[in-house]
């Protein structure tokens, strides 16, 4: 699944000003996933009215327009219940679920839809960096709190994780 091209360009409302909204920090499985995960977000902030219309206007456009996003009341209890992305509205739902407590699921309507980890933002580069490249195995066996207990109990994250049933070296 290659689902990332460039920032989003967007007008600022009322200024007639463009401007490139940053490149979300966001590994896509390639092609087709066979586990829990299709990737990872690594949002800057905890402010989803913030981070999601980055993250969305990176998707590839042929991969439909998200209209939906469902994440969990833990991680974003301030999370609205629509954001505007570029050229669009996007529901929020939020969930008490303890699968999408570390998760987000971006809806494309009847396209598809990605299940990614989102890595809390304060989360070191190193961690972060290898939390991204494990999500985005496309034979990750591990769902989002899995691998993010993982990393915060400071456990060896590849042994743990080819212990469990992931990829060895190729």
């Amino acid at each position: 699944m290659n689902a990332i091209t460039k920032p989003a360009e967007v007008t600022a409302p009322g200024y007639g000003h463009s401007y490139r909204m940053p490149m979300p920090r966001l590994r896509l499985t390639p092609d087709v996933s066979h586990g829990p995960l299709d990737g990872a977000w690594w949002p800057r902030c905890d402010a989803l009215e913030l981070e999601l219309p980055a993250l969305v206007g990176s998707l590839d456009p042929s991969s439909g327009t998200v209209t939906r996003v469902t994440v969990g009341s833990a991680a974003w209890p301030d999370a609205p219940q629509e954001v505007m992305a570029p050229g669009h509205v996007i529901e929020v739902v939020l969930t008490d679920s303890a699968a999408e407590a570390h998760a987000i699921t971006v809806d494309c309507g009847t396209v598809g839809r990605w299940e990614l980890l989102v890595i809390p933002p304060d989360e070191p580069v190193g961690v972060a960096t290898r939390l991204l490249t494990a999500a985005a195995d496309a034979g990750n066996p591990l769902s989002a709190p899995r691998l993010l207990a993982l990393a915060e109990s400071g456990l060896d994250g590849q042994n743990a994780w080819e212990s469990e049933g992931g990829a060895g070296p190729r």
